[in-house]
């Protein structure tokens, strides 16, 4: 059994453990087997830039990754792109067989803005790209799996970015036009949207470092202009579907959060209160504004952003503030809690942050410093690491936080650096579903689980170095055979009997088709 405690749902806020007591044992032996809600769903997720490839085919538009892997020297690990990737945009047929084989109740994937709108505008309309993502949707439901569409997962555009991209304000009514575009012509059949994947990722990535595309690095003010603009753009297009899809389409619309959970590195209160500095700045930002009683930024992520500001010398504070009218238009501008969510991090404070940081910076004007515990089952990819707990601790954080609001986990998953059988994959698969039972049991309202990735596919700038796929992707085949996993054999087993069975084995598995 997991020796996480058991959290009682009237006492779910600030749950601290010491780091001894994090990480729940993964040994999968005299476990007992644990249902699913009936009502619960099963995914896999992708993004376009990710898999689809055919980056110049058939009137697509150049995109920010398109011009962040054509760089010399290459930013990316292996040198690699997504220019074929996994090739979706031919092989669509075969993945929606996986996701048959798999028994999908849906599929999230994201639309490339670029191949549908070319130039950024809506002024001009690619009906190539149209019709690729309509064969795609038709295919899809006429196997049975419902679609979970995100209308922006970081392909932005090139000529937007020349504009200035998310830091630019007119990027809002730019992104309001690309989501009516394809409100029209894929809301009879999308009846799930997900309007932007990862705002932090997004912001902090891209604007405040060269962690992702388009590798712009002005920390400390660059992330807080990228974050009212993100802000106000997702809740103007879940304003226009409010007011003119929702009663003719009938769906739902939200955004993705991707969170880490934080845990104090210490006792300390100064470690403690640095933790709860660390989740306001990280999923906070994004959170509270729209999910929030109040609305607006957090409180201590617009003090400490103002008090540096002021002692650095600025006129105003770096975070833009948002008017009466702006928070309200934010507030609530959102029919779920979209979480990704992968792992744990420790947190600390302590003299030494002094002078670590640059200033301005984002990480300066949190004054938190990040760390691990060894013990932890180490990812391929060098932030995962396996701590389950933390998913329930996070899930019932954002109940606690936000009056339980139905939390669809549209993102978690486990790197390994390839092979057929990988039983570390199916370990992480099984301790975190296992820990979002904890959470439901103790009063979360979780809806769905997507496993990050259906494939193997281009993983940013650590190119196809890590493997998060429940199929295994041969990229040295100019076919790009997609071959199942053992994951995906256990995978497809929870899926249907709703039942985490930590017994279960596949017979005779040697890798080869469900």
């Amino acid at each position: 059994m997991p020796i996480c405690k058991i959290i009682n749902k009237n006492n779910l806020h600030r749950v601290w453990e010491t780091p001894a007591n994090i990480h729940q044992n993964s040994a999968n032996s005299q476990r007992a087997s644990r249902k699913f809600p009936e009502d619960f769903l099963f995914g896999t997720s992708s993004s376009a830039y990710q898999i689809e490839g055919g980056w110049n085919k058939d009137g697509k538009g150049i995109s920010i990754w398109d011009v962040a892997t054509h760089m010399d020297p290459s930013p990316v690990l292996d040198g690699s792109s997504g220019d074929v990737a996994a090739d979706s945009y031919h092989l669509y047929k075969r993945d929606v067989e996986m996701m048959k084989e798999l028994g999908l109740d849906f599929y999230r994937f994201s639309i490339s803005w670029p191949r549908i709108l070319p130039s950024g505008f809506s002024n001009e309309i690619n009906q190539a790209g149209i019709n690729y993502y309509n064969n795609l949707i038709d295919e899809m439901l006429a196997n049975g799996i419902s679609p979970l569409l995100t209308i922006y997962h970081w392909d932005l555009p090139h000529n937007l970015q020349k504009l200035g991209g998310w830091v630019n304000p007119i990027i809002i009514d730019y992104f309001t036009d690309y989501a009516e575009v394809l409100f029209d012509n894929f809301g009879d059949r999308v009846k799930c949207w997900i309007t932007i994947n990862e705002p932090q990722q997004i912001c902090v990535g891209g604007y405040g470092s060269s962690m992702l595309a388009p590798l712009l690095n002005m920390t400390g003010i660059g992330e807080y202009l990228c974050s009212k603009n993100l802000l106000l753009a997702h809740a103007k297009a879940y304003r226009l579907y409010d007011e003119k899809y929702r009663k003719k389409q009938n769906g739902l619309i939200g955004i993705s959060i991707n969170g880490y959970w934080y845990e104090p590195a210490t006792d300390s209160i100064d470690d403690k209160k640095a933790t709860l500095d660390t989740i306001q700045f990280d999923w906070g930002q994004y959170a509270h504004p729209i999910f929030s009683k109040e609305g607006d930024y957090p409180y201590e992520l617009k003090r400490k952003v103002y008090a540096k500001s002021a002692e650095q010398g600025f006129k105003r504070s770096r975070l833009p503030k948002l008017s009466k009218s702006e928070i309200e238009f934010i507030k609530g501008s959102s029919d779920f809690f979209g979480l990704n969510a992968y792992t744990t991090t420790l947190v600390y404070r302590n003299a030494s942050l002094e002078g670590m940081y640059a200033v301005p910076s984002y990480l300066d004007d949190l004054g938190a410093g990040f760390t691990t515990d060894d013990s932890w089952p180490q990812g391929a990819s060098v932030w995962l690491k396996e701590v389950p707990c933390g998913l329930t601790k996070i899930l019932l954080e954002i109940s606690k936080r936000y009056d339980n609001p139905p939390i669809y986990i549209t993102e978690n998953g486990w790197s390994t650096f390839g092979g057929l059988v990988d039983d570390d994959r199916i370990r992480y698969l099984r301790n975190y579903l296992d820990a979002v039972l904890d959470a439901i049991e103790a009063g979360s309202n979780v809806k769905l689980y997507t496993y990050w990735s259906l494939m193997d596919n281009f993983e940013w700038l650590s190119g196809y170095s890590e493997k998060f796929g429940l199929y295994e992707v041969d990229f040295a085949d100019p076919n790009r055979t997609r071959t199942p996993r053992k994951s995906s054999f256990i995978y497809r087993e929870i899926i249907r009997t709703k039942t985490l069975d930590f017994d279960y084995e596949p017979e005779n598995f040697t890798g080869g088709n469900i």
